[in-house]
């Protein structure tokens, strides 16, 4: 006997494209919930009082009628009979230990999981699985910076949220569109758990984003809570994933050859997270990161001054040149304007009139610049 073909049992067809797209939004109903579990610990953590999860089967008794309220049948269902329902109950119930009101997160998180089932069903064409390089630059790109995009990043479950999102993408869904819409039920999460902690203060400016703030984070997605200090953490912040970290510094190795103590002091500056940052931001953008770079060793202007010192005057040649269109000219032997400084001051309104000392020297009236200037002053009184 043959085997029917796919147009002689089109009802065994449906069912499979329908089971099919249940399951993947059974899957972005665990993606939205491991990312409000990862905000909820953070959060406690944070505080010092993060919380064991509650037992098993009385969380899964107890979940069981709060997603059957809330979610379609065929979603809850599927939620109920999967193998890591316990779990998945265990984290809905810590939510609401916790202080979150499931009525009223459990009806959007169900609207996110329809919306998921229906593309599905719609377009069922797969494209190839991403690593979490490029899913840490979707993060990097969807949602903006602060406590939920760090807490993503910053979770154990990270890795098979990648993979999750992987998996959803293949399956022809919005993974954007879901993590936005995530986004705002962490930044419930996050509020209500604060709110519980007692630790829902207006956050405050970290030094390290007060510092930065200038010409190494403009047009940048920096946090209020930039910690410099801690390298893993900064880079997380910021969204830079390990591997775009070394393929970064690779880079600068390869725009200084020859130079690796000077490349050394680059990537292990305290300021190196944020140049990571623009770098990945020009990528993003489809700016070619490899010949800005280039310009460090084209304009070694940045080794002239004292050793101490040459770090930091490094990190500054590295924004410039990465900040700077391509073709601009910079190299020592190229067309540069030479500023006059004695002009420049006086012409500063925040800088009184300097005393003329040479012929041809910048004009001592304050606030005039040396073009406005129509010819002698009448001599008028005796001179002192």
């Amino acid at each position: 006997m043959s085997m029917p073909t796919p147009e002689e049992r089109p009802g065994e067809a449906f069912a499979e494209a329908a089971a099919e797209a249940v399951q993947t939004s059974v899957m972005a109903f665990r993606l939205v919930m491991a990312i409000a579990d990862a905000v909820r610990r953070q959060q406690q953590k944070k505080a010092g009082k993060e919380d064991e999860l509650p037992d098993a089967e009385k969380a899964a008794a107890e979940a069981s009628e709060e997603v059957k309220k809330f979610l379609p049948d065929d979603i809850a269902t599927t939620l109920l009979e999967g193998a890591d329902w316990p779990q998945l109950a265990q984290q809905l119930m810590a939510l609401k230990a916790a202080g979150v009101d499931l009525e009223t997160m459990l009806p959007r998180v169900g609207e996110i999981t329809v919306d998921v089932r229906d593309q599905v069903a719609a377009n069922a064409e797969k494209v190839k699985r991403e690593g979490t390089e490029e899913w840490a630059k979707a993060l990097r790109e969807t949602l903006p910076a602060g406590p939920v995009r760090e807490a993503i990043l910053s979770s154990p479950a990270w890795p098979e949220m990648a993979r999750t999102m992987a998996g959803l993408n293949a399956r022809g869904v919005d993974v954007r569109a879901i993590l936005a819409a995530a986004h705002e039920e962490g930044v419930g999460v996050d509020q209500a758990v604060a709110k519980v902690l007692a630790a829902a203060e207006v956050p405050t400016t970290s030094r390290d984003a007060k510092l930065s703030y200038g010409p190494l984070t403009t047009g940048l997605d920096i946090p209020a809570d930039l910690d410099l200090g801690d390298r893993e953490r900064a880079l997380r912040q910021l969204s830079i994933a390990p591997s775009e970290n070394q393929r970064f510094t690779r880079m600068v190795r390869e725009a200084l050859p020859g130079a690796e103590r000077e490349a050394d002091l680059l990537v292990t500056s305290r300021q190196w997270p944020l140049l990571a940052a623009r770098m990945a931001d020009m990528e993003s953008k489809g700016h070619p990161v490899a010949e800005h770079l280039a310009r460090l060793s084209k304009d070694p202007s940045w080794q002239e001054g004292s050793q101490s010192t040459v770090g930091r005057r490094l990190v500054q040649a590295a924004n410039d040149a990465l900040r700077k269109p391509v073709g601009t000219p910079a190299g020592p032997g190229e067309s540069r304007v030479k500023v006059n400084t004695a002009a420049a001051r006086s012409t500063s309104p925040s800088v009184g009139p300097t005393k003329a000392t040479t012929k041809g020297a910048a004009p001592t009236t304050p606030g005039v610049a040396a073009h406005r200037e129509t010819g002698p002053a009448p001599k008028t009184g005796k001179a002192r």
